[in-house]
């Protein structure tokens, strides 16, 4: 249905199922022609183009990404070349003078992950991880835990990338002490799950990106920072300086309160590639709920197929679910080991279906360049 929005990819793999999305998302056709207006536009402008970035297409970029989010303040986006670097930044803005306390969970991204872990080995620093399994009560242990202490920086993302199991973001930032930064790690749910952050759009600070279901590839990754917001990290990049010279700020796009989280110089083809695929999914009329509704329903398929199969790994007691209608992109299926699990990534690779793992979890991903032929296609090479 959506095959032709993506006709330079599949051109160039004929022979491949690619079924790993969650992992590195084929790119829209439009995203080449925005790369290529990022040449012309560094050729055009030279020295100025900056001013030409920062007054039209980081404006662009902003308005696309508040409209999929329903945010009022789109102003308050800003962008860095990876969330890394939000990550360090937020950590920065806290006192570390003084005993930091940080909540989360066991299941975030490597970066973040590897981040705390090392921050834990020093002394201003305490890291309480809650294990999300079993998820059946993973919110309500959460919420304990956040209601149980003060917190200087509660850390959660909107759906794990080691199960595609999804939480209630609004019902967690209600539980996380008022006086802490909430942050929500959305990158497995930007343009996959509908979000709407407009009831907690001031109480939170949102990162995601541009290289899984945004469709742009690497380098434009993006904070949303809650109005009013008064930190002054002491990791600094570009714009640091500037919220103290408001008339400089609002020449580059960005309010004051936002301009402390702004990253550093980075690759703005990456945000020309970002504005490509968000405008090709809005004048194709690919809401998110749209662009849910199509996942969702080849994930029915898949799971209706592999019931018939009866896989002795592959099957719904090893599925990692609680509720298919919120939930990410990608299936994941727990297996006895991480051999077992490496062996099927393997086999199915050599019968041209591209899948990934993490440990002993297989996870197959779903996306818009997938039909139900493409779905039965999968089982069948099982």
């Amino acid at each position: 249905m959506y095959k032709h929005l993506y006709k330079r990819f599949l051109d160039a793999h004929p022979q491949q199922i690619h079924f790993a999305c969650h992992s590195h998302h084929y790119w829209p056709d439009a995203t080449r022609e925005g790369h290529l207006q990022y040449w012309d536009d560094s050729c055009k402008y030279v020295d100025n183009k900056w001013n030409h970035i920062f007054s039209t297409k980081v404006p662009q970029a902003q308005k696309l990404i508040a409209e999929n989010l329903n945010l009022s303040h789109p102003e308050q986006i800003v962008f860095a070349p990876n969330t890394h670097e939000f990550v360090f930044r937020l950590l920065s803005s806290l006192n570390w003078d003084k005993k930091l306390r940080i909540l989360t969970t066991d299941s975030e991204f490597y970066s973040f992950d590897r981040q705390i872990n090392r921050l834990s080995e020093m002394a201003p620093f305490e890291v309480v991880k809650v294990p999300t399994l079993p998820f059946e009560t993973f919110q309500e242990r959460f919420e304990a835990a956040a209601k149980s202490s003060a917190w200087d920086l509660v850390f959660v993302s909107q759906v794990f990338f080691n199960s595609g199991l999804a939480c209630d973001i609004h019902r967690l930032a209600k539980a996380a002490p008022a006086d802490s930064l909430f942050v929500v790690d959305g990158y497995h749910a930007f343009m996959a799950v509908p979000t709407d952050l407009k009831p907690i759009e001031n109480r939170l600070f949102y990162l995601a990106g541009s290289y899984k279901y945004a469709q742009g590839g690497e380098g434009a990754c993006f904070l949303y920072v809650p109005p009013g917001t008064r930190h002054r990290p002491f990791h600094t990049g570009w714009f640091a300086e500037l919220s103290k010279l408001s008339a400089v700020g609002n020449e580059v796009g960005y309010p004051t309160d936002a301009l402390q989280y702004a990253g550093s110089t980075m690759d703005f083809s990456a945000l020309y590639r970002l504005i490509a695929s968000l405008e090709t999914f809005k004048k194709e009329g690919l809401t998110v709920t749209a662009i849910h509704t199509h996942i969702q329903n080849n994930q029915k398929v898949f799971l209706q197929e592999l019931d018939q199969m009866k896989h002795p790994l592959l099957n719904r007691s090893r599925l990692m679910a609680l509720d298919l209608d919120h939930h990410g992109h990608f299936l994941t299926f727990d297996l006895p080991t991480t051999e077992d699990c490496q062996k099927l990534v393997r086999d199915l690779d050599a019968r041209g279906v591209h899948v990934d793992s993490r440990k002993n979890r297989l996870r197959f991903g779903f996306g818009l360049y997938h039909d139900t032929e493409d779905v039965r296609s999968v089982i069948a090479r099982l």
